[in-house]
């Protein structure tokens, strides 16, 4: 996939270029309906598949203090979009003045102009350009005229739950990962470098943990999750705690995971935690003894909802 910083790179005219355009948080089964649609379009024409994203999310440029935490970084959200089959993708610069085009000279100076969009695939809620004046039907209206096809795709519902980053974000927040995991398509998972924690897991509880520091700015409520662990292209069964330890009186914030079945050292390494259940709110206990009991209960409990997963 072919990756273009900005519009002032893009240097060379794309074939027949089959656009769409969005943020595209959480690469969400509705957003991968539109990409699967895009690429079967260009590939009918022989053109080129095309996603149109924003860097940053538009928010924390006009109202930062509405911006939402992010499903995913800006870095997986390429690769995500790469794993759909995208042929290219333009990652524009919001800034104060990009905020200010008008919805039609966004679409007549940049889709239309400069990009040379042939067709486009747009959701049917998605609204851009200054004051999110510009709409579906306002984009059909400027398509007949410039010579652009516009096809609006209707969102996706899972019964009665319309697919939304809005949406996943809640689910996330408050810690119902299954219900997230079913909107997105995959587990939600957020990637972490190891670095030095308390030290507590293998020294008081015979439980060693990798205390992850991670970019991703949305993590699961506090408390216990069944999770799996991918570490160097191999997947590890894992328990996941997040939030405060209050067994131990802390007031610092700790994201931490326990390797089932791991033996070898992780301090500076990459993890990546995939999400699969909340078991349970952080609890603070009497002594370490209870919390090592509850802790050894929490792994076995997490063993048995794994085991479907793990099987090799």
């Amino acid at each position: 996939m072919k990756v273009i910083d900005g519009l002032d790179n893009l240097k060379d005219n794309l074939p027949y270029p089959v656009l769409t355009l969005g943020n595209f948080d959480g690469v969400h089964l509705g957003h991968q309906k539109i990409f699967r649609l895009l690429k079967e379009r260009a590939e009918l024409k022989q053109g080129t598949s095309v996603v149109y994203t924003f860097v940053p999310h538009p928010l924390r440029v006009i109202a930062p203090e509405r911006a939402p935490k992010l499903l995913t970084t800006y870095k997986d959200k390429i690769s995500l979009i790469e794993e759909s089959g995208i042929d290219a993708i333009i990652c524009a610069h919001f800034t104060r003045e990009f905020a200010n085009i008008s919805a039609e000279d966004f679409v007549r100076k940049i889709l239309s102009g400069a990009i040379g969009a042939q067709e486009i695939f747009i959701g049917s809620n998605y609204l851009f350009g200054r004051h999110r004046r510009g709409s579906p039907e306002m984009l059909q209206e400027l398509g007949r005229e410039l010579g652009f096809d516009v096809t609006v795709v209707d969102e996706i519902r899972i019964g009665s739950t319309a697919v939304s980053s809005s949406t996943i974000r809640s689910l996330v927040a408050k810690g119902i990962v299954e219900e997230a995991a079913t909107l997105l398509g995959r587990l939600y998972s957020v990637e972490g470098i190891v670095v030095s924690g308390a030290k507590r897991g293998k020294s008081l509880l015979n439980t060693p943990t990798a205390n992850l520091l991670t970019a991703n700015e949305l993590l699961p409520r506090d408390g216990v999750y069944a999770t799996t662990v991918e570490f160097e292209g191999k997947i590890y069964g894992g328990a996941t705690n997040i939030g405060h330890n209050p067994t131990f009186e802390e007031k610092k914030f700790s994201f931490e995971t326990h390797l089932l079945d791991f033996d070898g050292q992780l301090m500076g390494k990459t993890l990546r935690v995939f999400f699969v259940q909340r078991l349970r709110d952080e609890i603070r206990f009497a002594n370490v003894d209870e919390l090592g009991s509850q802790m050894k209960k929490d792994i076995a409990h997490i063993r048995r909802i794994l085991k479907p997963l793990l099987v090799s």
